[in-house]
């Protein structure tokens, strides 16, 4: 598939917070980082120690080097540690709702408009009722080349530029294409300081 590589460019400072502004506007409260390392302590310092916490499955979250620190320090309540002890089988209705409900969800997204409007897409679905409603608090740590104009353009960027990368990831990771199965719009927020998100000035995850 055909990568179009102008969805990996960095936005600049001023479209950065007006982008920034502009997801306040909307609910979403957001922070501004420049760099991996501090967007890694910003979400350790949003995390209540000893809470339940949920983490999707995110390159971006590998490039920060969140993942451990969340799963294997003594500092949190795993849900992904929870899921990986249970029996799909025998335990799929007991799982589904452990990973739709946490306490809160990390995450990454696909796209963030410049109006403040954020989209996440996926192949099973997994990820998103905790976004749009059933998680207490929401972290998305979101590299700034996912920026941008608008809905229509972060949906060209889902078609163009994440969805091929996502689908030779996991061709590699699991033997089987991904696909652009259902699509979340965050369009607003109206539980003051539920939804957080993280914006690095870095090139970070699809």
């Amino acid at each position: 598939m055909q990568i179009n590589e102008q969805y990996a460019k960095l936005a600049d400072d001023a479209t950065i917070q007006k982008t920034a502004e502009a997801l306040k506007k909307n609910g979403i409260s957001a922070v501004v980082v420049e760099t991996e390392e501090e967007a890694k302590k910003k979400v350790l310092e949003l995390l209540p120690q000893g809470s339940e916490v949920m983490n999707m499955t995110s390159m971006t979250l590998e490039a920060i080097n969140v993942v451990s620190e969340l799963n294997e320090s003594e500092h949190f309540n795993s849900v992904h540690n929870k899921l990986n002890a249970m029996d799909q089988k025998t335990q799929g209705a007991e799982m589904r709702r452990l990973g739709a409900a946490p306490e809160w969800v990390v995450g990454s997204v696909h796209a963030v408009t410049e109006d403040g409007h954020v989209l996440v897409a996926s192949a099973s679905g997994s990820q998103l009722p905790a976004y749009a409603y059933a998680a207490g608090h929401v972290i998305w740590v979101i590299g700034t080349q996912k920026i941008v104009k608008n809905i229509e353009e972060g949906m060209k960027r889902i078609y163009e530029y994440s969805f091929p990368l996502e689908d030779e990831r996991a061709l590699k990771a699991y033997g089987m294409h991904s696909g652009v199965n259902k699509i979340l719009i965050v369009n607003k927020e109206f539980v003051p300081e539920r939804i957080t998100a993280i914006l690095v000035k870095k090139k970070l995850g699809f």
